[in-house]
């Protein structure tokens, strides 16, 4: 018995050029709160940490900076910054097979991106309507400082995209 079911979404890792600016950022602005403290992770075999991440990183480093975050419903978010990492922005390139951008929710759309921006962030396209005269639902592509793109809905994917699911 092979059967599929939903799999809910657990958390997404952003690599960032200055981790005490990003817990900042997304704190202050998101709202999303630390529960785990920046903190160094060596290269080492000698601890369960240090080996996944030799797995996942391979041998080319020697250390790196890390902080958990989390959302208001529970997702997690991962920031790393490695010190021999480029540090200018992504080039933003949504056509190459890759992660493209993640997307948050809130009413107050007009509101966040304008903290978005007050905080060095950008705003890259006008807030667009879904559905103009049938849905009340607005997006937003916006980037943190750091050039992380990320997109803001104003209600969830579900009522966004559901066939009669809003009705005045």
């Amino acid at each position: 018995m092979n059967k599929s079911y939903p799999r809910s979404f657990s958390h997404i890792g952003i690599t960032v050029p200055d981790l005490k600016k990003a817990v900042e950022f997304y704190e202050e602005v998101m709202g999303w709160y630390v529960i785990m403290a920046p903190s160094k992770i060596q290269k080492e075999k000698e601890t369960a940490i240090g080996q996944m991440c030799i797995d996942v990183f391979g041998e080319d480093w020697e250390e790196f900076e890390i902080a958990h975050m989390s959302t208001s419903d529970g997702i997690g978010i991962e920031l790393f910054s490695f010190p021999h990492g480029a540090k200018e922005k992504p080039e933003f390139n949504p056509f190459n097979t890759g992660l493209f951008h993640f997307c948050v929710q809130d009413p107050d759309i007009e509101g966040l991106t304008k903290k978005i921006v007050a905080k060095g962030g950008k705003q890259r396209m006008p807030i667009r309507e879904y559905y103009p005269d049938e849905k009340p639902f607005k997006m937003v592509y916006v980037e943190d400082p750091f050039g992380v793109v990320f997109e803001i809905y104003s209600h969830s994917y579900e009522l966004t995209y559901s066939s009669g699911a809003y009705q005045d």
